[in-house]
């Protein structure tokens, strides 16, 4: 019997027409295209990477998710679930171009040290799914886990949004940004179907009119936060196709591969939580713990290739495409490839790239205000699953949560190395683990869910694996 819920208009297996698929392709694409291209610009700074070189990590980004996407889909877990850049990845790739000796580097030399991290993470992810290892820590990894450590990958963001270097740079156009973001998502969502599918696409534009707009008519000159110049589009070629190890070879540490590695971790654990809620959605049964395996290790072959081409990230599960399948009721995996298609197709043409990279930074910062919010809020949105009457977990919560944000601060601070001598490499390998929020808030979580005394219906475990 099908598993189809009867009010989706497109069942997991059911292959719309050509006519319908392409748009409805097109929509996925356009749905996780905000988070994809908000990377790149986080990463800006961190890297050292040009105006050119942002836009070249974008078409690179999307032609590894594209990748990434089709495998998942015709080969991994088989849910129509899109692939793309992860901000699990964020916090680790910042700590790495802040290590010794890549402070002062180009952006190149700095690329090649998360490349390796990427790569060495992913042989990590891929074993822990191909090995049925996933399946088998699943039992280890409750919401109570996985609610601190996705709320800390938006909140341990918090300096790019509304500060001197983002918003806050110019509040008119910043501020734009994020009332158009709010207005389109929360208060016009119910007025038509692409105020609620593209908020944070129409938010940008707007402000981004504006820009021009106040550019052309000499309002904001060059220098000025919200100076639009598109000489750089003009600049950029037709066509480049991204290859693999265009920045160089990759470079090995151990210290920049164990900080990555607590990226993945995160990003194991919220792409099993969005297996639960994809199947649900799309009609499809819930994920056996094979099928839980599968996708992981084929999230490690994304991840692979992504470090293989440098996207400067790696590639996860998109909950944003998730939410899609709701409000669209179309939960059909050949629309989803399809949505693949496109992200392959428009990857190569260069001038895309460089045309999205002229967005003024007061616009990316409001962006970054509402989604990095949003983020923190999808992660405890985990806790509905829990007994939150439960001293137990509202101490594990809290604390997780509040060490995430405050002993990176401890590290930040630090004047001199953790540790000196023969023991320097384990002191970067703490400092590394310690200056990302997540990985601090999800070792936390980890070790005191697991060692306090709970039941699983307590944990949220009964509720979240969907048993009755």
């Amino acid at each position: 019997m099908s598993s189809q819920p009867p009010q989706l208009t497109y069942g997991i297996e059911d292959k719309p027409p050509l006519r319908e698929s392409i748009p409805l392709g097109f929509q996925h694409y356009l749905t996780m295209f905000g988070s994809t291209v908000a990377i790149p610009f986080i990463l800006a700074d961190a890297l050292g990477a040009s105006p050119g070189q942002v836009g070249q990590l974008i078409g690179t980004i999307f032609f590894v998710s594209g990748i990434a996407t089709l495998l998942q889909t015709t080969f991994g877990n088989r849910l129509p679930i899109i692939q793309g850049g992860t901000f699990s990845f964020l916090a680790p790739t910042i700590a790495i171009c802040s290590m010794a000796g890549l402070a002062e580097a180009g952006f190149e030399v700095r690329m090649q040290h998360v490349q390796g991290a990427v790569i060495a993470g992913s042989i990590f992810e891929i074993l822990l799914g191909f090995t049925g290892a996933v399946g088998l820590l699943l039992r280890f990894v409750s919401p109570v886990v996985i609610a601190p450590t996705i709320a800390l990958i938006g909140l341990a963001l918090f300096q790019f949004g509304a500060t001197r270097s983002g918003a806050g740079a110019f509040w008119p156009i910043g501020g734009l940004a994020i009332g158009l973001i709010i207005a389109f998502s929360q208060y016009l969502r119910k007025v038509h179907r692409a105020f609620s599918m593209y908020p944070v696409l129409l938010g940008i534009v707007g402000a981004w009119a504006a820009c021009i707009l106040g550019t052309e008519v000499g309002w904001f000159g060059p220098g000025h936060p919200a100076f639009t110049d598109f000489s750089k589009v003009s600049d950029a070629p037709w066509l480049r196709v991204p290859y693999p190890f265009q920045w160089g070879p990759p470079h090995f540490t151990i210290t920049a591969i164990v900080g990555m590695l607590a990226g993945y971790i995160a990003s194991v654990i919220e792409s099993v939580g969005d297996y639960y809620a994809c199947a649900r959605l799309s009609g499809a049964p819930i994920p056996t713990a094979r099928q839980v395996n599968r996708g992981i290790g084929f999230e490690g072959i994304g991840c692979f290739i992504a470090g293989i081409f440098g996207s400067g990230n790696g590639t996860t599960s998109y909950s944003e495409n998730i939410g899609a399948i709701g409000l669209t009721k179309v939960g059909s995996r050949r629309v989803v490839q399809c949505g693949a298609g496109f992200m392959l197709i428009l990857a190569v043409f260069g001038k895309f790239g460089a045309l999205f990279s002229t967005i003024p930074q007061p616009i990316v910062g409001g962006m970054y205000c509402v989604m990095f919010g949003m983020i923190a809020s999808v992660g405890l949105s985990n806790l509905q699953f829990v007994d939150l009457n439960s001293a137990r977990n509202l101490f594990i919560i809290g604390f997780s949560l509040f060490m995430g944000l405050s002993l990176p601060e401890y590290f930040r601070a630090l004047e001199h190395p953790l540790l000196d001598g023969r023991a320097k490499w384990l002191g970067d390998i703490l400092t590394s683990i310690g200056l990302s929020g997540m990985s601090v808030g999800a070792i936390m979580a980890l070790i005191l869910d697991n060692t306090i005394p709970g039941t699983a219906e307590e944990r949220g475990l009964i509720a979240w694996q969907g048993k009755p």
